[in-house]
């Protein structure tokens, strides 16, 4: 099937021509057509799908003909559109996607989030915007301002609805949702479809769509997954061997602290290997130029807490490594998504040790398979490690926080957030 099937006018035609696309993917297909026909949407697919495109494409369409039916400008400080995000670099990207794509259009876009002084965004709504992609805390901040208004909001989208889930959330997307016209196409999407989610679609869709691409909790078939049983305190060592044994250019590694991050780049570093890291106590600039370090080239190795597991997007990114396990399962699907996406071939890599036996457990309930542990030549764990000896020459085709923090203490998921460090985000 081609885009031209799924609805889309000529100047987006051309404009997915033009960044070298030629065949939707599968949440494609079925998410355009639906945002189309301004149904509200609930969709669930894996990351690296291409969700992103499944609703901005559609939502620029249905945006540039409404206004040109209404031949009427924007209103100061109005948003049309508005794309909720969990973190700033997610919020990054879609607002990047949204510019891509409307560029043979005349749509006024811009996004907004914590970490950089808010008088420029206040500047930016100032104007009016078609689309506006916000993280929860500073869209808050910027409606207590009275820098926003949202009576003439046409759509409101949902990204990575079940992070936000997790990182608290859930009472800042209730409040934001009392704030908005019921006279709108909702879209939700997300990754996983848990009861949580099942309930906060209910409260927010009518009578939604339900698009479904892949199974819940599910991981990409692309991405090759092992688990290496290693003692806890070699796998600093290990890593730096794979590193160097495998001559990989460019590793994605996940942290489960923000100081672990940081003491693991010292780490790298000393054994001459270039990295950064990534996390919620580094400024915004500092995250954005260690992100822009690592997609060019420059920092081979970034080291990140699970708040960055939805906001990195690599193109053709051949390998993960979870340093850590991460203490929400669910996570997991989203750390190895950051690899093997659309359609590319791609290697996450666990470093397991003995105390991590639980978390192990619940990330292969989670995604509904038991791993197959294999120990790393020169590196066999004591002998409390369960593992079986299997060889790792394969790895040579490749060559080439607790919960995140940064918005206060959540009562789990779904529970009352702090908002004293809201501007963090």
């Amino acid at each position: 099937m081609s885009f031209s099937a799924l609805g889309l006018c000529d100047e987006l035609l051309k404009t997915v021509a033009e960044q070298g696309y030629t065949t939707p993917s599968p949440i494609q297909i079925e998410a355009i057509p639906a945002v189309l026909s301004q149904r509200d949407v609930m969709a669930v697919a894996n990351t690296g799908t291409g969700k992103t495109a499944g609703f901005t494409l559609p939502m620029v369409q249905l945006l540039a003909g409404a206004a040109s039916l209404q031949g009427q400008g924007l209103q100061a400080k109005s948003v049309r559109a508005l794309v909720i995000t969990p973190t700033r670099e997610l919020a990054a990207q879609v607002a990047q996607s949204v510019q891509n794509y409307s560029r043979n259009m005349n749509i006024r876009s811009a996004a907004v989030f914590g970490g950089v002084r808010i008088e420029p965004q206040i500047a930016q709504l100032q104007g009016g915007l078609d689309v506006l992609v916000a993280t929860p805390g500073r869209l808050i901040d910027l409606y207590n301002q009275q820098a926003i208004n949202f009576d003439k909001l046409e759509i409101l989208v949902l990204d990575e609805a079940d992070r936000m889930l997790d990182l608290g959330f859930i009472d800042d997307i209730r409040d934001i949702q009392t704030l908005l016209p019921s006279k709108r196409q909702t879209l939700m999407f997300s990754a996983t479809f848990s009861p949580d989610i099942k309930s906060l679609a209910k409260g927010m869709l009518n009578n939604p769509q339900l698009i479904e691409v892949a199974g819940a909790n599910s991981t990409v078939d692309t991405v090759k997954q092992k688990m290496h049983p290693v003692d806890k305190a070699r796998k600093s060592e290990v890593l730096i061997h794979l590193i160097k044994r495998y001559k990989w250019r460019q590793v994605l590694v996940f942290s489960r602290t923000k100081h672990g991050a940081d003491s693991l780049v010292t780490q790298l570093e000393k054994a001459g290997i270039n990295a950064a890291s990534i996390h919620a106590n580094r400024t915004q600039h500092a995250r954005t130029r260690a992100l822009e370090g690592f997609k060019n080239g420059d920092i081979g190795v970034l080291v990140a807490t699970d708040i960055a597991s939805r906001g990195i997007d690599v193109n053709q990114l051949p390998c993960v490594v979870n340093y850590d396990l991460p203490d929400i399962p669910q996570d997991y699907v989203h750390r190895i998504g950051r690899t093997g996406r659309a359609g590319t071939s791609g290697l996450a890599i666990s470093l397991f040790s003995d105390d991590e036996l639980k978390k192990l457990q619940s990330i292969e309930s989670v995604i509904g398979r038991p791993f197959e542990h294999e120990i790393i030549p020169g590196f066999a764990p004591s002998p409390k490690a369960p593992a079986d000896s299997s060889d790792d020459d394969e790895y040579g085709n490749f060559e080439a926080d607790p919960k995140p923090q940064g918005r206060g203490k959540s009562k789990g998921r779904g529970g009352k957030s702090s908002s004293r460090n809201r501007k963090n985000w």
